[in-house]
């Protein structure tokens, strides 16, 4: 029988590594001549091996042949398809030895580690702009005039990036062939039309691992598990403040942005364009332009009409997977789950208390602060909480019976 070192009979003349097939050495020898000799006839792109060739060949037919059996979701190679698994897993093996934040990937880990090196190694030749990505530096070099290069067949329009061209090509086609049969919204993708069902059955596949907290989206996730370490990385260039988030930063510097030009006179809040401006005066004025042609019931915003019009319908599109009761939306059904869950994600500071829903938590509060904001009008005694006056009210009601 012959040994490991007597099979690695080819040798490689440039750095002396030693194989036991002369096609591997071959494709080896590749990689210090940088030779590609595998064309895509699609992009002319070339490539040093036909398997790389076949992966990028999948971006023009779309093919995805590697499926989350959690979610659905589709992937062009197994080795996107196992990182992916990972995020329903919890398993985060590369570790930040500055902060401690865990990582599926090496890769992920290098990423975060710009934050604390600041290091931006991905330069625009351009305008000289840098990115700790280089999916990054892509997107933005597509922003300049010019850069283009996908370009539709059928009307001529140009596009930034193939993902955008397809979705454009859709739109020649009238394809949505992923369709809910709850509530008949359609999708493009399964996988879309996969979250959209969580709106319905309620399912959250991505659990928190330290406080077991249950998330509809691995971005929310994501978010959620920066409130349990220190970690603020997205920091104001105009004050010393710092964000978990950068959805958090991008809302703190409303309030150093200079282009906030729109006042209401009312109040003096200052908005950024006249549309917001436009809304908010509606809680001054009282106006409701949104009227229900069924009963002449009028609503601030169109979507707090819609939410209204399915009572008329009897339209309930969200269900709960546990008991199988029924919700007009989204929220209701949320609130509703934590009957089951037992989540309580509201707190009182001052004693500890716990609430399943904010509003508990308001009133709850009234009795630290011993706020009244609920006067009777007949003998002035004043109550923390609407429910109460109304019950008192009751009392004068009888007084004036038996006079």
């Amino acid at each position: 029988m012959q040994t490991q070192a007597e099979e690695k009979t080819y040798s490689c003349e440039l750095c002396s590594a030693r194989f036991s097939r002369i096609d591997t050495l071959k494709r080896h020898v590749q990689r210090h001549t940088g030779e590609k000799l595998y064309s895509c006839e699609k992009c002319a792109k070339s490539f040093t091996q036909t398997s790389h060739l076949k992966v990028h060949q999948r971006s023009h037919t779309g093919e995805k042949p590697y499926s989350c059996n959690t979610c659905d979701k589709l992937f062009t190679q197994r080795s996107h398809l196992r990182v992916h698994m990972q995020r329903h897993s919890g398993e985060k093996p590369f570790s930040c030895g500055v902060c401690g934040a865990s990582f599926t990937t090496k890769s992920d880990l290098n990423v975060h580690m710009h934050i604390h090196t600041g290091e931006k190694p991905f330069p625009c030749d351009l305008c000289g702009l840098a990115f700790t990505k280089r999916s990054h530096l892509k997107l933005h070099i597509q922003s300049h005039p010019g850069e283009k290069p996908y370009a539709c067949d059928v009307c001529g329009s140009s596009f930034a990036s193939n993902h955008a061209l397809k979705v454009h090509a859709k739109t020649h086609t009238g394809e949505e062939t992923f369709c809910c049969e709850v509530c008949a919204s359609t999708f493009r993708t399964k996988p879309n039309l996969n979250i959209h069902m969580r709106l319905h059955n309620g399912a959250k596949p991505y659990s928190c691992k330290v406080c077991e907290l249950k998330f509809e989206h691995h971005s929310t996730l994501k978010a959620h598990m920066q409130t349990h370490n220190e970690e603020t990385p997205y920091a104001c260039g105009s004050c010393d403040a710092s964000f978990h988030q950068k959805s958090h930063l991008r809302k703190h510097m409303k309030i150093h942005a200079v282009e906030k030009r729109y006042p209401c006179e009312e109040c003096g809040s200052i908005f950024s364009n006249n549309y917001l401006l436009t809304r908010h005066m509606r809680t001054h004025s009282g106006e409701r332009p949104y009227t229900c042609e069924t009963c002449g019931s009028s609503f601030t915003w169109n979507h707090h009409l819609k939410t209204h019009l399915k009572i008329h319908t009897g339209e309930k599109p969200f269900s709960c997977q546990i008991c199988e009761s029924k919700f007009l939306n989204n929220y209701l059904l949320k609130r509703h789950m934590q009957t089951h869950s037992g989540e309580k994600p509201y707190t009182c500071e001052m004693c500890g208390s716990s609430f399943s829903r904010n509003d508990h938590l308001k009133k709850h509060m009234k009795m630290h602060t011993r706020e009244t904001p609920y006067s009777c009008e007949d003998c002035g005694s004043s109550f923390s909480m609407k429910s109460s006056l109304q019950k008192h009210m009751q009392t004068h009601v009888k007084e004036t019976l038996i006079r």
